[in-house]
C-alpha cells in the first residue's frame, strides 16, 4: 500500500479519493516524516446507550507526540505557539512563549483529560529522562484538548494515566492511523464525524531539503463552512446536521527540521490559522483554535547548566521562508480533509451520533468543480 494513499488498515486516505492536494507530501503525509518524530495513540470505545457519568458511553482517547522520540536524553525543541481564538487550553504555552523552546512530549486529549495528561506526562518525563534532570527535576508537558461531550461521557473523567502512558510508550514513527483515533476519538469537525488527521510536505529551502508536518485534532466547523481543495463541499452535503452554530475546537500542531529561530516559527504558527481557513472556518467565538510549531533542528538549543558561555545554532533567513509558509498552509488543510475522510459513523452517549463523510458523495461534488482526479 501506498500511505500517501490509504491508512495502514488499508483504508483510502484523500488523495486515495483523487483529490487534488498537492504532490509534494512525504513518504508517508505525515508529521511522521519529519526526521525524529513520533506519534503514539491510546483509543477509548466503551459501552452504549443513555449517559450515566462515570459508567460511560466511552468516546475518547489520548494522543501523543514526541518532537524527538524515544530517547533517554533532554531533548528541547525550539517552538512557538498561537491563539487564533483562545477558548480551550494548552499547557505550558507561557514558557514556550517566554523561552521559545519546551522539552518533552506533546499529549492531545478531551477537555477533562487535561490533569489526567499533565500529571501522566509529568511522571512518564521523569522516568524517561530521569538522569538527565538531575538533583532538581522540572517538566513542564505540553497538553491540549478539544471537547468531546457531544458523544462521549466527558464528565466521567475516563482519560487516566495509563492511557497517557501507553500512548507515549507506543509512539512510533511510520505510516499512522487518522479519523477515530488517540484524541480525536469522539470529536466532530464540520458537523461530520472528526477525529485526528495528519499531512506532509517537502520544501528546499537555503540549499537543503527538508520536511514539514501536520497533525491535527479537528472537532470543529459547522456544514455551511465546509470547503475542499476549494469546492462548496458544505453547501452540497446537508444532510445529518447537528447544530445552528460552532461548537467545537482545532489543536494543530506544526512539525519541521528547517531551522528556524522561535520567531521564525512564531510565524508558522499563525500561518496555521490560514491553512484551517481554507476548508472554510472563521474560527468561530466557542472554537478554541490553538496552535503549536516546532523544529526538530538545532538539537541542543541551551547548554541547561547556567554556566556555558556563548550559544550558536543554525537558521535560514526569514526571506527564504515562503515555501515553508505554503507547505504549512497546505499541509494542514491536507490533514483536516483527511481526517473527515479517515472517521466512520460513531454512536455515542445518549444516542448521539455522527456520520462520517460519504466518499461518493464526495467524489461527485469534487466532479462537479472539475477537480475530482480520478
Amino acid at each position: 500500500m501506498d500511505a500517501k494513499l490509504n491508512l495502514p488498515d488499508g483504508r483510502l486516505r484523500g488523495r486515495g479519493l483523487g483529490l487534488p492536494f498537492a504532490a509534494n507530501c512525504g513518504a508517508n503525509n505525515s508529521l511522521t516524516d519529519v526526521p525524529g518524530v513520533e506519534v503514539g495513540y491510546t483509543t477509548l470505545i466503551e459501552g452504549a446507550g443513555d449517559l450515566v457519568i462515570g459508567e460511560g458511553p466511552v468516546r475518547t482517547g489520548v494522543t501523543a507526540i514526541l518532537p524527538r522520540g524515544h530517547t533517554h536524553e533532554l531533548p528541547p525543541v525550539w517552538a512557538a505557539m498561537f491563539s487564533l481564538n483562545g477558548n480551550g487550553e494548552m499547557t505550558g504555552a507561557h514558557w514556550i512563549n517566554e523561552a521559545g523552546y519546551f522539552t518533552g512530549p506533546i499529549c492531545i486529549t478531551n477537555t477533562h483529560g487535561i490533569g489526567a495528561a499533565h500529571e501522566a506526562s509529568t511522571r512518564w518525563m521523569l522516568k524517561q529522562y530521569g538522569v538527565a534532570f538531575g538533583e532538581y527535576a522540572w517538566a513542564l508537558p505540553v497538553v491540549a484538548e478539544t471537547c468531546d461531550a457531544h458523544l462521549n461521557d466527558m464528565n466521567g473523567f475516563h482519560v487516566r494515566q495509563e492511557h497517557v502512558l501507553a500512548a507515549l510508550d507506543g509512539a512510533r514513527s511510520g505510516p499512522i492511523m487518522e479519523g477515530s483515533v488517540g484524541g480525536g476519538t469522539g470529536m466532530i469537525s464540520y458537523e461530520f464525524k472528526g477525529g485526528t488527521g495528519t499531512a506532509s510536505r517537502t520544501v528546499q529551502v537555503a540549499g537543503g531539503d527538508y520536511t514539514v508536518g501536520a497533525l491535527v485534532q479537528a472537532n470543529h466547523g459547522i456544514r455551511e463552512w465546509l470547503r475542499v481543495c476549494g469546492a462548496p463541499v458544505g453547501q452540497h452535503l446537508k444532510d445529518d446536521l447537528l447544530w445552528s452554530k460552532e461548537q467545537g475546537s482545532i489543536i494543530a500542531i506544526i512539525g519541521t527540521d528547517v531551522p528556524l529561530l522561535p520567531i521564525q516559527l512564531q510565524r508558522l504558527a499563525k500561518r496555521i490559522s490560514i491553512g484551517i481557513g481554507r476548508a472554510g472556518t472563521p474560527s468561530g467565538n466557542n472554537s478554541g483554535d490553538i496552535f503549536l510549531a516546532f523544529s526538530t533542528a538545532n538539537p541542543a538549543p541551551e547548554a541547561g547548566n547556567g554556566i556555558g558561555g556563548l550559544q550558536q545554532l543554525d537558521y535560514v533567513p526569514h526571506e527564504t521562508l515562503d515555501p515553508v509558509f505554503s507547505a504549512v498552509v497546505e499541509s494542514v488543510d491536507e490533514a483536516v480533509i483527511n481526517a473527515l475522510v479517515a472517521a466512520e459513523d460513531m454512536t455515542g452517549r445518549d444516542g448521539h451520533s455522527a456520520s462520517a463523510i460519504d466518499h461518493a458523495a464526495l467524489q461527485e461534488v469534487m466532479a462537479r468543480y472539475g477537480m475530482s482526479g480520478k
